[in-house]
């Protein structure tokens, strides 16, 4: 409780260690030292009005609009008092606007001259109906204006990028803006401009380069990742979104909450719809996760399930044209099964359902994969994978939870976090902010072992340990001997080290990864990319792996399994199955003869060309999608599956955090892929009681609580060696490449304004390196056997004979056009030579 308890016996008020005792509005309160005397007041109950005020920004005293009486040691302050910038003192007594005619005449000042320049446009603003501006004049302001003279006008709206808009008259100078990029983002590019009565809010590094004959701020432009928040934070209308401007209002708006489903972070958020329609999201308020902040990704890609190319009626190859048909459910799951049935009793079939499954989702197809195709091969990694990777996340992912793992309150808290293999900003924005949190409030010590000081390391106020492409597993061994420093911080409680899985691409890594943890102590934790990833490792989308981390050679485990599943004993394969390219290469070499591909991008595989002729060459393809790619260019038949908006689940995060959602747009007819894969189980004689994503779940938490102790333990960490250090030669660099946030990934089309804000597509290289391969264009080649790039040259402070490339922008495709990825020896040469 906030009011201060009673001593029983003396019946004197108890005053905790580090705490004090004051009085609000009459009533005497104990509250810890240090706490603004706005956040004391809301505990209490009383909400004082405020605009800058924010819990998760620091003060700034900027808007006056939370004025208090104030009395210390029996004198009253001369004046009304901020209470969002006051820190709580013993003996203080304090009157709000509830029982001090002076504070409510104050506030009503203070808001009376706020509005003196504001336009009044409510009827066409964006904020109207959700503007605390509106509510807090309604509340503490007074019934008139004495202000008659003209208001100050700005031409409007000023895009301060392609997705925000800023209408500076309605702006009340809050700062929430200013102080949220510069302390949260970590991307200064939006400041206040000029002084006085001029003082507005703009883009621009100072304000001598803001161009006051034209009214309009130059200079670096307002590209964050983390924009939108601003639009969300702002008190008034001044910041609005390009995407939802005069789209809808709040009222006609009906709100969900959900879960992100474009990282691994799970992060929360609010989708607001009409008519069927989504018309926004924006970030939820989850103090564990993302506290209340998402990405600009998380935000804005939300058209991809409205998009031209999305599948809405089951598709069947005719065998007379060779063109997709539209046909009925029950005829598609009829070819489906046929044609699954035939090479399951034939060589085999092979399932990829990568990395964006729900949980329930993933365990659909885990158990679809077992019960009705009899078989093991199956791999959610849409991407570049190994064995040690599959050892790896068997023995220290699988089964951990923010109780027994890292969680994200652990980073913000932890002395020293070392990223490996992870560009947090680019790969997990949450994460990214939770470190860049604990770095500046509380001196989290950030290192990042990778190839040059990409703004995730100095945002994250971090030193890096710089390596060539491919040597970040020896880098990992040399800690010991050539950094004691960090060695030292290591073994500090509370330690973390995050790896990524770029990972995979590094033989040894993993391995290396796991001897430091058990040599310094540090907790070790997964991040990996997609949202579905951590749920569909949990699931069993493994060749090697039941659900719950069952080891698919264990004899006890598998008996387990077959008991919960009501399977005759003996009825689950017992040998390991193949990878995503072990699935590939035998489909190609007619090993297998049917593919089941879930949501995957063959450019996005490690031989994107092997994918194409595995898919050419299969016999029979079912795809099961959300949307037209180059899978459904060859599938026999295309089952299409519901986008997160339209079904309910829950994703498991990188944590381990079960993230559950419920549906948004209801009455689609689309249908989630554990309901398509229990009717296509059903049409070949399996039954998988995955009807509903609650059923799916229900039975996955049934197998998860059954028996354990007949379950073997964890499998053997990996151990492999390192791999040998790529050997550039004369005209030659090794590769450094990873995924930009904002890039042509699938679930971005359609998006105009968020592309808009992707970082520049460059070729980053040492000064010495490029040197000798920049051409006069300023651009450099990068080529292989398979294909070339071209793009314009970034000095940045990689090792001599460097090169990284962005892996899948515009003008970048790595996979699909050179055939290799990261630690990959590639030929550079000045632009548009060969």
């Amino acid at each position: 409780m906030t009011i201060a308890p009673e001593n029983a016996s003396t019946g004197e008020i108890e005053v905790p260690e580090g705490h004090v005792k004051l009085t609000i509005d009459g009533e005497v309160v104990v509250a810890p030292k240090g706490e603004l005397l706005i956040r004391t007041a809301e505990r209490l109950g009383t909400v004082i009005p405020r605009f800058c005020d924010h819990p998760l920004l620091d003060p700034a005293g900027a808007c006056r609009q939370c004025l208090v009486e104030v009395e210390m040691g029996g004198r009253p302050m001369p004046k009304p008092q901020a209470s969002c910038t006051m820190t709580v003192a013993d003996g203080m007594v304090v009157k709000t606007q509830k029982t001090s005619p002076v504070a409510d005449k104050a506030q009503q000042g203070v808001m009376e001259l706020l509005l003196i320049n504001h336009p009044l446009d409510c009827p066409i603003c964006d904020k109207g109906g959700e503007c605390p501006l509106q509510n807090q004049a309604m509340a503490h302001g007074r019934s008139d204006s004495r202000f008659r003279d003209t208001k100050r006008t700005f031409p409007k709206p000023l895009p301060i990028s392609t997705q925000i808009l800023l209408d500076r008259e309605r702006c009340v100078l809050c700062q929430r803006c200013t102080r949220f990029s510069d302390q949260i983002a970590g991307d200064p590019f939006i400041d206040l401009l000029e002084r006085g009565a001029h003082q507005q809010i703009g883009t621009a590094e100072t304000a001598e380069i803001y161009d006051m004959a034209s009214h309009t701020a130059s200079g670096k432009p307002f590209q964050s990742y983390f924009s939108g928040n601003t639009i969300q934070i702002c008190p008034v209308g001044a910041l609005t979104s390009a995407q939802y401007r005069f789209r809808s209002r709040p009222f006609d708006l009906v709100s969900s909450p959900g879960v992100c489903e474009h990282c691994s972070s799970g992060c929360a958020v609010r989708t607001d719809f009409r008519r069927g329609k989504v018309m926004r999201r924006l970030a939820g308020e989850d103090r564990q996760v993302n506290e209340e902040w998402i990405c600009d990704k998380g935000r804005f890609a939300f058209r991809y399930t409205t998009a031209e190319n999305r599948i809405r009626r089951p598709l069947v190859r005719d065998p007379e044209t060779g063109e997709l048909q539209e046909t009925s459910w029950t005829h598609a799951l009829r070819v489906a099964a046929e044609g699954l049935t035939k090479a399951r009793e034939g060589r085999g079939v092979g399932v990829l359902p990568g990395g964006r499954l729900t949980l329930e989702d993933g365990y659909a197809y885990s158990k679809f994969a077992r019960i009705a195709l009899r078989t093991n091969d199956i791999d959610f990694r849409a991407r570049a994978h190994s064995a040690e990777e599959l050892d790896f996340l068997a023995s220290r992912v699988v089964g951990t939870t923010p109780e027994n793992g890292v969680s994200f309150t652990q980073l913000e808290h932890a002395p020293l976090v070392l990223c490996v293999a992870l560009e947090p900003e680019e790969e997990a924005p949450a994460v990214f902010l939770r470190l860049r949190k604990g770095a500046r409030n509380r001196g989290t010590k950030v290192v990042h072992i990778g190839q040059w000081t990409s703004p995730a390391v100095s945002k994250t106020f971090g030193e890096l340990l710089a390596c060539a492409p491919g040597a970040e597993a020896g880098a990992v061994d040399g800690i010991g001997q050539h950094a004691p420093d960090l060695d030292q911080g290591l073994r500090a409680d509370g330690a973390v080290v995050l790896v990524g899985e770029r990972a995979a691409q590094i033989p040894g890594l993993f391995s290396a990864l796991h001897r430091l943890s058990e040599r310094t102590g540090a907790a070790l934790a997964w991040v990996p990319r997609r949202a579905g990833e951590r749920g569909a490792l949990e699931a069993g989308a493994l060749p090697t792996l039941l659900p719950g981390g069952r080891s698919v050679v264990d004899p006890d485990a598998r008996a387990e399994v077959e008991r919960v599943w009501g399977l005759e004993p003996g009825s689950l394969p017992s040998r390991p199955g193949r990878d995503t390219t072990g699935i590939l290469t035998a489909a190609r070499n007619g090993d297998l003869d049917a593919l089941l591909v879930g949501g995957v991008d063959p450019d996005d595989l490690p031989d994107p060309a092997l994918a194409r002729e595995a898919l050419e060459r299969s016999g029979f393809v079912v795809s099961i999608e959300l949307a037209h790619s180059a899978v459904t260019e060859h599938a026999d038949v295309v089952l299409p599956i519901a986008p997160v908006d339209e079904k309910s689940g829950s994703f498991l995060n990188w944590e381990g955090r079960r993230r559950e959602f419920s549906i948004t747009l209801d009455g689609t007819g689309a249908l989630p892929d554990c309901r398509v894969l229990d009717t296509l189980g059903v049409e070949m004689d399996a039954d998988l009681f995955t009807q509903t994503p609650s059923a799916a779940a229900g039975d996955l938490h049934r197998l998860s609580t059954a028996g354990s102790e007949a379950v073997a333990p964890r499998s053997a960490a990996p151990d492999v060696p390192n791999g040998h250090l790529p050997q550039p030669g004369p005209g030659q660099a090794v590769l450094a490449t990873w995924r930009q946030l904002l890039d042509d990934g699938s679930l971005q089309i359609d998006e105009p304004h968020l592309a808009g804000t992707a970082r520049p597509v460059v070729a980053r290289m040492s000064a010495t390196t490029a040197k000798g391969a920049r051409g006069p264009s300023g651009t450099v080649t990068v080529s292989t056997e398979r294909g070339s790039i071209t793009l314009p040259v970034e000095v940045a402070d990689l090792p001599d004979g460097v090169v990284w490339l962005p892996a899948n922008s515009t003008g970048s495709k790595v996979r699909a056009t050179l055939g290799v990825g990261h630690g990959a020896v590639v030929s550079i040469a000045a632009g548009g030579e060969q």
